[in-house]
């Protein structure tokens, strides 16, 4: 019998092989806009095929208008509409989103990518659901995120390769134990946060040697931008690509060596390490 736990067990479901189902939104922000016109993109399903529910009037419209998604009334109408539920809204809405669904829950795939809300505490409150908890990051809205998720014992293999086809519509999908999610969400989820400062920081380092602002932000945008494409398409470790560019009394080692002695690699470590260990706090592991 495959096991949703393991990597290797289970059939991948591809946007063609998926069955047909309905799909339910409870949230209608930024996150649950993106992952719907994921789904859309890689032709999951069709537009006809999603509800959502929000209780803030404006968020459901906007959500509407950019992704034909049907608007429902109450989380319970969407969640009955649905085969699977997706739970997009803030750790501190979820119990009342959850309550609110009541028995339309039952016997369903709920996904939810609430931050710090371990699968126990989701499926203490929603008892009669098939369970995953994932961790997808900003860079959804553009189709790009690292999506981290973890399967709850009732999830089968057909519901983790759901999870799998719809997260794959906005970027990079990573199964993982649900141990490792509070340090996914200190690194991944986190990180966009890290990468937006050091892309401000060394735009305004050119500003500061005399480029325009527009100028010195498009170089530090493509630089970065760059650079992740040049580690994702080799393959080489981070040290490989830094020595490619670090020549012998060059201007780079000569900024590396402000870097390091500023702390810079050890600032990055433990961003990620508070990260982690807040996310612990917010789950209560």
């Amino acid at each position: 019998m495959p096991d949703c736990k393991n990597p290797a067990s289970h059939r991948i479901l591809t946007s063609a092989s998926l069955p047909a189902m309905k799909y339910a939104f409870l949230g209608a922000g930024k996150m649950a806009s993106a992952i719907i016109r994921g789904m859309l993109r890689a032709n999951v399903c069709g537009p006809e095929d999603i509800m959502a529910a929000c209780p803030e009037p404006e968020l459901l419209a906007s959500l509407s208008r950019e992704t034909s998604a049907r608007a429902a009334a109450s989380n319970s109408e969407a969640a009955a509409s649905a085969s699977a539920v997706f739970l997009c809204v803030k750790p501190a809405d979820v119990r009342a989103a959850v309550a609110q669904a009541g028995s339309a829950l039952d016997g369903k795939l709920l996904v939810s990518i609430a931050a710090g809300v371990p699968l126990a505490s989701l499926s203490a409150i929603a008892p009669g659901a098939r369970i995953i908890r994932a961790m997808p990051n900003a860079a959804a809205i553009v189709a790009r995120s690292a999506t981290a998720y973890a399967c709850d014992p009732s999830a089968t293999p057909d519901d983790r390769s759901l999870a799998e086809a719809v997260f794959s519509g906005i970027g990079a999908v990573f199964p993982v134990e649900e141990k490792l999610l509070n340090a996914v969400t200190g690194l991944s989820g986190s990180g966009p946060a890290y990468i937006a400062l050091v892309i401000e920081a060394l735009s305004d380092g050119g500003v500061a040697c005399g480029l325009s602002r527009k100028l010195a932000l498009d170089l530090a945008v493509q630089t970065v931008l760059g650079t992740a494409i040049l580690a994702a398409e080799t393959s080489e470790h981070p040290a490989v690509l830094r020595e490619m560019v670090t020549s012998p009394a060059g201007t780079t080692i000569a900024g590396l060596r402000q870097l390091e002695a500023h702390g810079v690699r050890s600032a990055f470590l433990e961003a990620v390490a508070a990260g982690t260990e807040r996310a612990q706090e917010l789950s209560g592991t």
